[in-house]
Parts: structure tokens; C-alpha cells; sequence
């Protein structure tokens, strides 16, 4: 029986955003289809820039990033979501002016014959914006905004979709709810790669996870074996681990 083929496989990365400085040193990730990928580590290791540079916003020098085995390195954003690769940046996600429902528009607009399709998939995974789609996206808290992002994402129908903090500037309360729509969305068939400083809530929900040090994978690992391993979290999580 063939091996199965990756959605997205990153090799040896090297990237960065000034001429001669790197961010990635030698960086590779790999998901397969139907995981839920965790990159965790200290603040400058790299991760967002992964990220960035799997959706084409940062230059890459060197190694290459394939999705479903096809050759995307340096690909732009907008060629990238035709291809099924969609991004929710950590901040400015949402049009404030404009509403829900427009938001979640916004996603289908290189093919907005598949809308209602579309809008039905993603308000079973979050019925409120169904029952509050005409409601400003500028009206909404910093969790309910990220619930718009990752609708207007998941909009068209992505091979892997790659969220930047999730849970950032949220309240523990919001955090643990936005850590349930990403599982959900999980749930429901979409290969999710996730950066997330909440080392010990991301490492309880996913699948597998890597741990970035200076721009190289330092250790990776199931969830559940590197929320275990003391010595990875002495090293490389400190305090991020100790959260309850």
C-alpha cells in the first residue's frame, strides 16, 4: 500500500525577512491529512515565521515547502488560497466595518458561487455566526473576531489551514474557548497547523507538535509525549508549561 502523501511538508528551511539574516535555520514540519500540528517554543524562535513562510510572506532562501506533493515554495498569498491554503493571522483578521456575513464573503470571493455551500459548513461548526450574521465585525470581543477569522478561512474549503495564536490577548476563559474551535474545526476534517504560545493547552489538544529553538526543530513529538517530557519542558517551555 502507497504512503500516504502529506498536505504540507516543509524541508530545511531557511528564511528570513532582511537580505542575510535568517529567521528559519534548517526548519521541516510535516502534516498529514486530518492532524492537528502544535508549534510551541520560546519567544524568537521562529514560529509565526514558519508560518509566513509556508503562505509565501517571508522570503525562502533555501529547502522547499510542498502541499498534497506539489512544490508551493514562494507561491504567493493569493495563489496559495486558490490552492487550498489559508492563514489566520494573530492580529487585524476581521473587516470591522464590515459584518459577519460579509466577512464570511470575503473568503469565497474567487468563486462566490460556492457561498451557501460554504456558509452552511461553517455555521455548523459555529452556529453564531449564523444567528448573528448581519452584526458588525467590529462590534465583536477579541474571541468572537477570531471565530470570524477562522470562518472566513475555512470559506474555501482549505487543504490545511495555518493559525498564528489562536488564543492570543484572550482571557483565560476565551482561551480555553477558542482552543475548542480549533478542535472542532479539527474534528470536522481540516488539517490544522497551529503556533500558540499556550504551550500546555496546545500540547493537550493536537496531534503532534514541534518544538522550535533559533529557527530548528529542537524536539518534536505527540501532544501527550512532550507535555510529559521534563526535560523538554525545562529547556524550551519554562513557565508556558507550568499553566494551568
Amino acid at each position: 500500500m502507497a504512503k500516504a502523501i502529506p498536505v504540507v511538508e516543509a524541508k530545511d528551511l531557511h528564511a528570513g525577512y532582511l537580505p542575510g539574516i535568517n529567521i528559519l535555520n534548517g526548519c521541516s514540519l510535516t502534516a498529514n491529512k486530518g492532524e492537528l500540528i502544535g508549534i510551541i517554543g520560546p519567544n524568537g524562535a521562529g514560529k509565526s515565521t514558519l508560518l509566513k513562510a509556508i503562505f509565501g510572506q517571508v522570503n525562502v532562501r533555501s529547502g522547499n515547502i510542498l502541499l498534497n506533493g506539489e512544490d508551493i515554495t514562494g507561491l504567493k498569498a493569493n495563489k496559495l488560497v486558490e490552492k487550498g491554503v489559508a492563514f489566520v493571522p494573530q492580529t487585524n483578521n476581521v473587516f470591522p466595518s464590515l459584518t459577519i456575513e460579509e466577512n464570511l464573503e470575503m473568503g469565497v470571493f474567487q468563486n462566490p458561487k460556492a457561498f451557501k455551500e460554504r456558509f452552511e459548513f461553517v455555521t455548523s461548526i459555529f452556529p453564531d455566526l449564523a444567528t448573528r450574521r448581519a452584526q458588525k465585525a467590529g462590534s465583536l470581543s477579541g474571541g468572537e473576531r477570531q471565530m470570524v477569522a477562522m470562518g472566513r478561512a475555512l470559506m474555501v474549503d482549505p487543504s490545511v489551514l495555518l493559525l498564528d495564536e489562536p488564543s492570543a490577548g484572550l482571557s483565560p476563559v476565551r482561551q480555553d474557548e477558542a482552543f475548542l474551535r480549533v478542535r472542532e474545526v479539527n474534528k470536522a476534517g481540516v488539517t490544522v497547523v497551529m503556533v500558540e504560545q499556550n504551550a500546555r493547552r496546545c500540547l493537550q489538544i493536537c496531534d503532534r507538535a514541534y518544538v522550535l529553538d533559533q529557527g530548528k526543530d529542537a524536539h518534536t513529538g505527540t501532544g501527550r509525549e512532550l507535555l510529559t517530557d521534563p526535560k523538554m519542558i525545562k529547556l524550551y517551555l519554562g513557565d508556558l508549561a507550568e499553566q494551568k
